[in-house]
């Protein structure tokens, strides 16, 4: 298995945990990080024993966004090209990625960091946690996705306040506008998502990256392009082993055995 400095790797029970490792500083992103997260995201999909991801982060923070101090007294960065070549690339690849990913949300999520929490298919939340649009703080624009997430999340005008105001967004208030799926105790955060990976790990992980599939689909097509794309993918998920399985399963009146195949 791959080395990694600036996050942790580990396959638990068919799920790969991902631990961003920079705790001094809130787990911020900096070119090595974004690298290695890449390579990581890279390993899981191509890993078939790997069948749900986790992400979360170090200590007392998920991720508090780009680290700016990590390129303070260089001449100026395109941070289009920074876009392009570090961030997007691991966006697009878990949104594409046919296997669940869920975000474990310990500490603030912040700038990048939020976007990378919105990113993932389902979101576990501490109580102690919040997210923050912080990029308005700087005079910068949401990135690495944002703009898409907290529209289709929580609506136009919402994203709006979100993006334009850079208030923190408490857990409970995160839950009440769709932006994650669960409010947690702090104590009680790994035990939930161990318990939310090991269900989605033990499903038919193959149907589930179909309907992932459809749903980003699904946010900008018309219901008759719907409606086709889903008998497409409804064929393909007959033809697999886990349908074949939990069809004699439910036939045996017992619990199936899924293996993502």
């Amino acid at each position: 298995m791959a080395d990694y400095s600036t996050l942790l790797y580990e396959i638990k029970d068919n799920t790969a945990w991902i631990t961003l490792n920079r705790p001094d500083v809130l787990n911020a992103f900096n070119d090595q990080l974004t690298t290695d997260l890449q390579n990581a995201l890279k390993s899981a999909e191509k890993d078939d024993t790997v069948r749900c991801l986790v992400i979360t982060g170090a200590g007392r923070g998920f991720c508090s966004g780009q680290d700016l101090k990590s390129h303070s007294g260089e001449e100026r960065r395109s941070l289009k090209e920074s876009l392009v070549r570090r961030y997007n690339p691991i966006i697009k690849r878990m949104r594409n990625m046919d296997k669940p990913i869920v975000g474990m949300i310990n500490g603030v999520a912040a700038g990048a960091g939020c976007s990378l929490a919105l990113a993932c298919d389902m979101r576990i939340m501490a109580e102690s946690a919040g997210l923050i649009e912080v990029f308005i703080r700087i005079g910068l624009v949401p990135d690495s996705g944002s703009h898409w997430f907290l529209a289709r999340y929580a609506g136009l005008a919402k994203a709006f306040e979100l993006a334009a105001l850079g208030d923190k967004i408490e857990a409970q208030h995160a839950l009440d506008l769709g932006l994650i799926n669960k409010v947690v105790p702090d104590d009680a955060l790994k035990q939930e998502t161990e318990t939310l990976a090991n269900r989605l790990a033990a499903s038919p992980t193959k149907a589930i990256g179909l309907i992932k599939r459809a749903l980003n689909k699904a946010v900008y097509s018309d219901l008759e392009t719907i409606l086709e794309y889903e008998s497409y993918i409804q064929e393909i998920a007959s033809l697999t082993e886990d349908h074949q399985e939990g069809v004699k399963a439910f036939i045996e009146k017992r619990k199936p055995d899924f293996k993502g195949k």
